[in-house]
């Protein structure tokens, strides 16, 4: 019998009739989840804003340029867009069949990091620059075709009406496919990008009605590996310190609890409705590090206090929310897996990133979905946002 985490064959069996009343032209605006677009849209356009908040008075990042940076948020949310309307018109079943081509592309570029021509920025060799100010950073991409070719593997045959579930062999190929770029992260190595990818498989294997078995070996895996990573040295000694004082404030090693005290004496003086759009004192006298990237969070504490921060996460819920609604719906198990596969990348990101603003996560360098600055991370979350239109356009009209 299956389990309670199984999905049945008859849901997701393809309904031909249903199948030839899919999305004509005219009609793809109609299907578009526009509580989700919206949110992620007023999400980038807060982003801006708080961007352009903690950057026009640092000369130092901006070459005296105060727009430098609102102009380049502003252009990536763009270039995203057409990512995403891209992504749509495509759809993610003929991008189905590229998988292993883009699989193979990313494994490509995140080797291409560990050679010559990677860079190191912020402390993570974790780049490769690519010229005239622009940088690309692989790992984002991975978290995409991590989610692609696990539901490929783990839908093949439930979505042909073979299999109630997907069975043990296909599951150990789904596993090690995802493991590989995860290790060359690793190396990098990219703690915050690995502890993402992670949760992105827990996700896709509860979506994918895989054993329960294999969520817990995993996580045990997960826990044992950790130690082995820190047994062995794997972490550069400035993770290391991140965590040591997450675990204990006062150490504080060599300095690198300063960015967290300073991010919580920056969202505890915004109080409830903030100091102010570029009228905060930490953000104007520059206090806080990083705050255009992993703590911008900080920016909406300080000058738009609890009712600004309270709606960044109120947007974020919406687009999870949509997510959810667009996995329960699919009438396909490879649509529901690569929505729950985005569902997890973005509540973990989102959560982590906040929280260690906050001090009750450890820094890991994450962004801010479609809020922070940078250009690779804001190009593969509208990419996502894509792949979940293109799930709900396509789904099948009801008869």
């Amino acid at each position: 019998m299956p389990g309670p985490n199984t999905f049945s064959v008859s849901r997701y069996a393809p309904d031909r009739g249903a199948i030839g009343k899919l999305t004509a032209r005219d009609s793809v605006l109609r299907r578009l989840d526009w509580p989700m677009l919206l949110s992620a849209l007023a999400l980038s356009f807060i982003g801006a804003l708080l961007v352009w908040s903690a950057t026009r008075n640092r000369t130092t990042l901006n070459n005296g340029d105060p727009y430098y940076f609102l102009f380049r948020h502003a252009m990536n949310t763009g270039i995203g867009l057409v990512l995403m309307i891209g992504t749509i018109w495509l759809g993610h079943r003929t991008l189905r069949g590229a998988v292993p081509v883009l699989y193979g592309l990313s494994l490509l570029l995140v080797i291409t990091v560990l050679t010559p021509l990677g860079a190191t920025i912020n402390g993570a060799h974790a780049w490769i620059v690519i010229g005239g100010g622009f940088s690309l950073q692989p790992g984002e991409f991975v978290k995409i075709t991590i989610i692609l070719i696990m539901a490929m593997l783990l839908s093949a045959r439930v979505d042909a009406g073979d299999l109630d579930h997907p069975d043990h062999r296909t599951v150990v190929k789904a596993l090690c496919l995802a493991a590989a770029p995860m290790g060359i992260v690793m190396l990098m190595p990219d703690l915050g990008s690995v502890m993402v990818m992670v949760m992105i498989v827990l996700g896709v294997l509860l979506a994918s009605g895989a054993s329960n078995r294999w969520v817990v070996g995993l996580l045990g895996s997960g826990a044992m590996g950790a130690v082995l990573i820190w047994q062995l040295g794997i972490l550069d000694a400035y993770q290391i310190n991140r965590f040591a004082a997450f675990a204990n404030p006062a150490l504080d090693p060599a300095g690198v609890g300063y960015n967290t005290n300073q991010a919580r004496i920056a969202i505890g003086s915004g109080g409830l409705l903030g100091e102010g759009l570029f009228q905060g004192s930490q953000t104007t006298g520059q206090f806080v590090p990083e705050q255009q990237t992993d703590f911008v969070f900080t920016v909406a504490g300080e000058e738009l206090g609890f009712v600004g921060a309270g709606l960044i996460l109120v947007l974020l819920g919406v687009v999870l929310w949509r997510a959810c609604v667009i996995a329960r719906e699919t009438t396909e198990l490879y649509g529901t897996i690569v929505a729950a596969g985005i569902i997890a990348w973005f509540a973990f990101q989102s959560f982590e990133n906040i929280g260690m603003t906050l001090g009750i996560m450890p820094v890991a360098g994450l962004p801010l979905p479609f809020v922070s600055y940078g250009g690779s991370s804001m190009f593969a979350v509208w990419v996502a946002i894509g792949l979940l239109q293109s799930i709900r356009v396509q789904r099948p009209m009801s008869a």
